[in-house]
């Protein structure tokens, strides 16, 4: 045991100086990993977007419609930048990005609330933008809903209603909305702590495969299996294990930046962090590992890598959720281990409830660290026979 530890210990102090030599790997480590951190929690650092351009097509032109007007330039999300002549005016600024979605309040709308006829308002909104068409969709629903009630207000205290009664009939029942977890409805608090982790898992799936395609691309493997007598393991241990410690120092500078400095919310605690942080780089390790084993090529293992990557930002489950997805894609959204980091940290880190309750998701991320068990003859072999073809 102490024979292996002592080649395990030179071999890393090998793979501390390639590192060094080659800033490749700093900037995939280091740089990148932290200003994609930085980018997406500034970027978000609103929480919700605010002041979304909005326009207005009031053709109706009273102190009623103005009111509503005004109504809405006062929401925090939106913000009427124009005023248009005409629906064809509004929905041709709409086309060209000018504006996300505009009010239309056609002649006689006042008239009509007055008269109880129930006059029609239209708003037009853009769903190629979601989450921008979602929340001007909210607030232009509300604005309209409020012009309706405060009509229906000002008449039932004209006949003489007390304000009790009147509240009872404009609105009969109460909503007591409870939002979970997210009471802020804040994007930076779920997006970012998907998003950026599945940055950094992509950078850690590319280096590992990086870092073991080089060796038979610079014809260092047979030295660097000689240095472990010919194990595998040992040197696997000792190549990883730099790696290993840069990638969790970036995960949990990350993980104190928006939990400690931000203060995003973590009712699990931070020892559920630093495990889940531990569990996240050794499964992006693994399956970094068991790529190249599968195809030990450099092109080709970085290709895969990159891929499995890219298609877990889709099959996480943070935008679009997989229950709602087609039963081969929900069957498939198992074989990503960023899937299965969002769902302990949602239940055990961002929700508070028991670790026992993800054991399911906990165990495939040990499976994952655990893949190269199952290709380490292959690397073996690759190491001692392939050769490089660029």
């Amino acid at each position: 045991m102490r024979k292996h530890i002592c080649q395990a210990g030179r071999i890393a102090w090998r793979e501390c100086r390639i590192l060094r030599r080659n800033p490749i790997y700093w900037f995939c480590m280091v740089v990148f990993p932290l200003m994609v951190m930085f980018f997406f929690t500034s970027m978000m650092g609103e929480g919700v977007p605010t002041d979304m351009p909005v326009g207005v097509v009031d053709n109706d032109n009273t102190a009623m419609s103005r009111q509503l007007v005004r109504r809405l330039d006062a929401f925090q999300t939106s913000r009427v930048v124009a005023r248009y002549p005409s629906v064809t005016a509004a929905r041709r600024a709409m086309q060209q990005g000018e504006i996300y979605a505009f009010l239309h309040i056609p002649r006689g709308t006042s008239e009509g609330l007055l008269a109880q006829r129930r006059p029609a308002v239209s708003y037009y909104y853009n769903m190629s933008y979601i989450a921008a068409g979602t929340l001007l969709y909210r607030d232009l629903t509300t604005i309209t809903t409020l012009g309706s009630a405060s009509v229906g207000m000002a008449t039932l205290q004209a006949k003489g209603m007390p304000p009790a009664e009147i509240q009872a009939f404009l609105q009969p029942i109460v909503i007591d909305l409870h939002q979970i977890s997210n009471p802020w409805t804040n994007y930076n608090i779920y997006l970012s702590t998907v998003l950026v982790p599945g940055v950094l898992m992509l950078f850690i799936f590319l280096v590992t495969a990086y870092s073991l395609g080089t060796e038979l691309k610079f014809k260092r493997s047979r030295q660097w299996l000689a240095m472990a007598d010919g194990n595998i393991v040992v040197a696997l241990c000792g190549k990883m294990l730099p790696q290993t410690l840069i990638f969790l120092a970036v995960v949990y500078g990350y993980m104190y930046y928006v939990f400690g400095v931000l203060a995003f919310p973590h009712p699990g605690g931070v020892l559920r962090l630093l495990l889940l942080g531990l569990a996240a780089v050794l499964a992006s390790q693994g399956f970094g590992i068991f790529a190249f084993g599968l195809m030990p090529s450099l092109r080709m293992s970085m290709s895969v890598c990159s891929l499995w990557a890219v298609l877990s930002f889709s099959m996480a489950g943070s935008a679009f959720p997989v229950a709602g997805m087609d039963t081969p894609l929900q069957a498939l959204s198992w074989l990503f281990p960023l899937r299965h980091f969002f769902m302990v940290y949602q239940i055990t880190v961002f929700n508070g409830y028991e670790m026992l309750d993800a054991w399911f998701h906990i165990a495939a991320l040990v499976a994952f660290a655990l893949l190269p068990l199952m290709v380490l003859r292959k690397i073996r072999n690759a190491m001692l026979t392939y050769v490089y073809i660029p």
